[in-house]
């Protein structure tokens, strides 16, 4: 494979040898698994892209190392991957690097957006430079979860009254049971979805940060990284060379570019751990509230049946709406919820019926 030569970094006068240390071994940690993904992928476009980042990291592993030399700190002799990312690669290695990207983003591994906008085809899709950098948001989103948080309910907490019903408890028992199966599912979602984003800003935060970091310290090797990946996604390498340059040019511009570019990140889309925990929390509720309400109004089979009925008709409801983001029938998607949450609906009644006596 060619390999064009890397930026040197420039100084910028970082005086701590801990943050020296950390520069190093991040670099030369991430120089060695360049240099294993530039084998494991198939596509040579790709696989350059890899060759030249993993030279280009070691570029700055040599900067962070006399930076070391000159504070007088020990150089580490050898540096190894870790088990963490010996594991990311087996499975790069088995399933392929499009499958594993989410966790080869944690560890470092720059240019992984070209996978999200790259068909298996191998073909770029960029036809112009003004496609590059751009932002894109998924439209809908919040709705999406919002309703498959309310079906979330919906199911869980009819199949578990039915069950009980099935077994032929009280009225009075249903209705506990339904708000207990309420509020358990419902901080359990919140807390779920809390720690799931929290985690995800955090290691989001920490890339920026590296990221900034690493701007301050070499710019023009960020310039260097960034036209690399410019040029796998389609364009021209002069031209890929002076847009990176333009961008870093600006720092605050730079850092939301090499954001998006290097790492796949929306650094305005980071998410609210709080906000997605209450969002989750508030739909599932909502969903769980259905086959519970007849219950606090009515008694006996009358409340039951009611119970049914609602929830068939929020099954159907649910279903026919998620088709506005399948693109299929609203008459079909809406059926399709309803047979499925019929079956399971069905399933722990009859499972509730073996302990407990037929009947309401």
């Amino acid at each position: 494979m060619d390999q064009k030569p890397t930026a040197q970094p420039e100084h910028h006068g970082t005086n701590d040898p801990a943050a020296a240390l950390e520069g190093f071994l991040e670099e030369r940690r991430s120089s060695l698994i360049y240099a294993q993904l530039c084998h494991i992928e198939t596509e040579p476009r790709l696989a350059r892209m890899f060759e030249q980042l993993g030279a280009a990291a070691q570029e700055q592993a040599t900067f962070w190392e006399r930076r070391l030399r000159e504070l007088g700190a020990a150089v580490p002799a050898e540096v190894t991957i870790g088990k963490r990312a010996g594991i990311v690669l087996w499975l790069a290695r088995r399933m392929g690097v499009r499958a594993v990207r989410g966790l080869l983003s944690v560890l470092k591994v720059r240019g992984l957006v070209v996978y999200s906008t790259t068909p298996p085809s191998g073909h770029a899709p960029v036809t112009h430079v003004s496609q590059i950098g751009a932002r894109h948001k998924v439209g809908g989103g919040n709705l999406r979860a919002a309703v498959f948080g309310v079906n979330d309910g919906l199911i869980s907490n009819a199949s578990l009254i039915f069950g009980m019903a099935g077994a032929s408890v009280g009225s009075e028992t249903l209705l506990l049971v339904g708000v207990a199966g309420l509020l358990a599912g419902a901080f359990s979602m919140a807390a779920g979805e809390y720690v799931s984003v929290r985690s995800q800003r955090e290691v989001f935060e920490y890339q920026i940060g590296l990221e900034r970091a690493e701007l301050e310290e070499y710019p023009q090797a960020e310039a260097q990284e960034l036209a690399i990946i410019y040029e796998a996604k389609g364009v021209p390498p002069a031209e890929a060379r002076r847009l990176a340059d333009t961008l870093i040019a600006d720092p605050e511009r730079a850092l939301d570019t090499l954001a998006r570019e290097e790492l796949g990140l929306n650094p305005d889309e980071l998410g609210s751990p709080w906000g997605a925990a209450l969002a989750s929390f508030f739909a599932f509720a909502v969903g769980a509230a259905i086959p519970l309400a007849p219950f606090l109004i009515m008694t006996g089979a009358r409340a039951f049946g009611v119970a049914v009925l609602i929830a068939a008709a929020a099954l159907f409801g649910v279903g026919a709406l998620l088709s506005l983001f399948t693109g299929r029938s609203a008459l079909w998607s809406g059926a399709r919820m309803l047979a499925i949450g019929a079956a399971a609906g069905i399933a722990t009644y009859v499972i509730g019926g073996l302990f407990g006596a037929s009947g309401i």
